[in-house]
């Protein structure tokens, strides 16, 4: 589908046919996903690709990702898709390493979240796993998730949780609050994660400190963090941090592919 988007036709630009050897190459150093579907998007075009170095890996400025060798136009037509996949997905695995690495003294996990570009979830859940990260859920079907939207319908935070339950007794049922008072009353109402969201960080370390006397459940920060606060949540006490940052607002990363006949 993806390289289809970029070809329906063929490329109108070039058509003469040769054999070429090309070489993608980093421009910067980052931590590297996507190797393994670039590789495969000049594979479905009919050139040969081998792969250098592993996803998960950090990568400096000049390395060598992919070698590559077929007919100019297989190639080609395959460059802006590849290099786009591992772009973006580097990009992101990056950006999970900076919160991993913040928090990762005080034994915090990192999380996603479902925000991350439509059609391309799957690819920036792993690039986010790449980057030492958790997926958290990966679609609405996977967990019981109660947010603000669902307790205002229900009516209660109580009813909320009571229609929650009526799924299988295997899931864990999390609630969205943004008061200590609305975490507590979850707590009580039988809550297994309470996700702390958009809380500044003394309102999440109170939080934590009055959760912890009343249950014991998993308690999670989001909203807003960044690698710039993330140190900060993770010293509040919490178990699990999650951030939408790192798919929406990951930069892609500097790689490039340069071609020779062969």
């Amino acid at each position: 589908m993806y390289i289809e988007e970029d070809s329906y036709y063929g490329d109108t630009t070039f058509t003469l046919e040769t054999d070429v050897r090309a070489e993608v190459i980093a421009k910067e150093s980052f931590i590297l996903s996507g190797a393994e579907f670039s590789k495969l998007c000049f594979e479905l075009c009919g050139a040969k690709a081998k792969q250098l170095l592993k996803d998960g890996d950090t990568v400096d400025r000049g390395d060598k990702i992919l070698k590559i060798k077929g007919v100019s136009s297989h190639v080609l037509i395959a460059e802006r898709t590849a290099l786009n996949i591992l772009q973006r997905m580097s990009g992101i695995a990056t950006a999970t390493r900076k919160i991993v690495e913040a928090v990762n003294p005080y034994g915090v996990k990192v999380a996603a979240t479902r925000k991350t570009t439509p059609g391309f979830r799957l690819f920036e859940k792993i690039a986010v796993m790449h980057g030492g990260g958790d997926t958290h859920r990966m679609s609405l079907s996977d967990c019981v998730l109660i947010k603000d939207n669902h307790i205002a319908i229900a009516g209660s935070i109580k009813k909320a949780i009571e229609q929650a339950r009526r799924a299988s007794f295997t899931k864990k049922v999390e609630i969205e609050v943004s008061s200590v008072e609305d975490a507590l009353e979850a707590v009580r109402c039988g809550a297994d994660i309470i996700m702390l969201d958009n809380m500044g960080v003394k309102e999440v370390e109170k939080a934590v400190k009055e959760i912890r006397r009343t249950g014991s459940v998993i308690i999670e920060a989001s909203g807003g963090i960044t690698p710039d606060n993330a140190e900060m949540y993770a010293k509040a006490g919490v178990d699990v941090i999650s951030s939408g940052w790192i798919t929406h607002s990951a930069r892609a990363v500097d790689i490039s592919m340069k071609v020779d006949r062969e």
